[in-house]
């Protein structure tokens, strides 16, 4: 009988300043898939999963087989309903118990995910599968370079390893990194042995990209240290800056093959690196009023392509709800005649218009059902001139003049060119369109994107963390604070 080893994959990043759950809708909606449908979820977005079978295809032979339990991804929001995450754990750990000859276990989380009325939900899961096999099994673990890694993970974690790109591009090689490590572990070739830091820093909202300085110095030297014989894996992990926690800050991870002290003089030395680009300033978001007057004078970019607003208040990929109203009041104050599409979710503004005829004249008031104070209703009227129940649930296309606005139940992204062809969007031929995303669009619009403008309205992802209500964070933290050396 093959040795088996378990995959198990639950990823959300929540935003603590939401007030909207995430329930198993959104999961449904992203991805959720069982047994042996995680691989078509896997060869279609080259995922963790994707990247562990070919670990286990390539060093485990014949000797390994993989039992996949599940593949859960939903989009950023607020917490986890309780009940899902306890469904998701329960399906989890029973699985473990009941698999024969199993060996190794491979955790796919994301490290900043949030769960009603209970903290640090990622620890939470672990202990409870570390209940059924005991503190010595193996358990690789991977996070998203974002990641709030608490003292807890690294205890229960046999090994951690993390994304190395932002926009995140390696989920292949970041499982097959856990697979190749956790196989070596199985066998007794590799004694993974941790060590961790935890900076007093939170820096984000659209200021780390890997391939660009002052992140991609720090890249490298990550990629320099893993070639190393003795160095298994490191990782530094960025932070999602609107999560509220007591542990909250970026954090440096060093795992070494049986060498305890190598791995602490390692992870010193790259939380130095880390610590040293804490002032690297911020690229500064534009008022929408002034973002709308550069794309109306940038006449030649919007000829040869489109300008892309990213709205930097109402982030979707980082918690948001997407029902920012902000910027589709000011185009329609300000510049109608600009061939532009703004998305906005209401979804009972959306269920309204639904059962009315596509090319039909439609007056409807839009915003305030989610998060009024940051997103008042606009009134707007217009002809409906698509309609879909797909991704976003039932979504309309409303034009008046130039301006179209994407009136959806659920939240509107724009990671992938998909998710405006789907809309009948051609990109080549509009002036304006908004994306609710700080950094996948930069490398999947490129083609299409003759100028990109951050756009500061209001709302949850706010990138100044001086303006976020945080309360548990710990203190003293830079930038909120003055503080000189991380070591304390």
């Amino acid at each position: 009988m093959k040795k088996k080893l378990l995959f198990v994959e639950l990823h959300q990043e929540t935003n603590s300043f939401s007030t909207v759950p995430t329930t198993l809708r959104e999961f449904e909606n992203f991805s959720l898939s069982y047994g042996e449908e995680v691989w078509a979820f896997a060869d279609k977005y080259k995922a963790q999963a994707y990247g562990f079978r070919q670990a286990v295809r390539r060093w485990g032979q014949d000797e390994f087989a993989i039992v996949p339990v599940y593949a859960a991804w939903a989009w950023s929001g607020g917490p986890i309903a309780r009940e899902v995450y306890e469904q998701f754990k329960t399906e989890a750990v029973t699985a473990v118990a009941e698999v024969a000859n199993l060996t190794g276990i491979y955790v796919s989380l994301h490290g900043a995910m949030g769960v009603e009325d209970l903290r640090d939900p990622e620890s939470d899961f672990l202990r409870a599968i570390r209940a059924v096999v005991g503190v010595d099994f193996p358990i690789a673990v991977s996070f998203d370079l974002h990641a709030n890694v608490t003292e807890e993970n690294i205890r229960l974690a046999s090994f951690l390893v993390g994304y190395h790109t932002n926009p995140h591009r390696d989920f292949r090689r970041t499982g097959r990194e856990a697979g190749r490590l956790l196989i070596g572990t199985v066998r007794g070739d590799m004694h993974p042995t941790m060590a961790w830091r935890k900076l007093p820093l939170l820096k984000g909202g659209g200021w780390g990209i890997d391939f660009l300085q002052p992140m991609r110095g720090i890249i490298r030297y990550m990629k320099r240290l893993e070639k190393r014989k003795a160095v298994l894996a490191a990782a530094s992990f960025w932070v999602h800056i609107w999560i509220d926690d007591e542990e909250l800050g970026w954090s440096a991870v060093v795992t070494t093959n049986n060498d305890p002290a190598l791995a602490e003089q390692l992870v010193g030395e790259l939380a130095d690196r880390m610590w040293a680009v804490r002032a690297r300033k911020h690229p500064q978001p534009k008022p929408v009023n002034e973002a709308i007057r550069i794309a109306s004078q940038s006449w030649l970019r919007r000829k040869l392509g489109t300008v892309v607003f990213c709205d930097v208040s109402d982030i979707v990929g980082a918690g948001a709800p997407g029902a920012n109203t902000n910027i589709l009041a000011a185009l329609l104050k300000q510049a109608p005649e600009l061939y532009s599409y703004v998305p906005v979710r209401d979804p009972i503004a959306a269920l309204a218009i639904w059962d009315t005829p596509q090319g039909e004249h439609v007056e409807i008031r839009v915003g305030g059902s989610i998060d009024p104070e940051n997103n008042p209703p606009v009134d707007f009227s217009g002809d409906i001139v698509f309609r879909i129940d797909g991704a976003m649930g039932k979504t309309s296309i409303i034009r008046h003049q130039g301006l179209h606005l994407i009136l959806s139940e659920l939240p509107f992204t724009g990671y992938f060119r998909s998710d405006f062809t789907d809309l009948g969007i051609n990109l080549w031929k509009t002036d304006i369109v908004v994306v609710k995303n700080l950094f996948p669009f930069r490398y999947r619009l490129a083609l299409y994107n003759r100028r990109t403008v951050n756009v500061l309205t209001r709302g949850i992802t706010n990138v100044d963390v001086h303006q976020l209500p945080y309360v548990k964070v710990p203190r003293p933290i830079y930038p909120l604070d003055e503080v000189k050396d991380w070591r304390g």
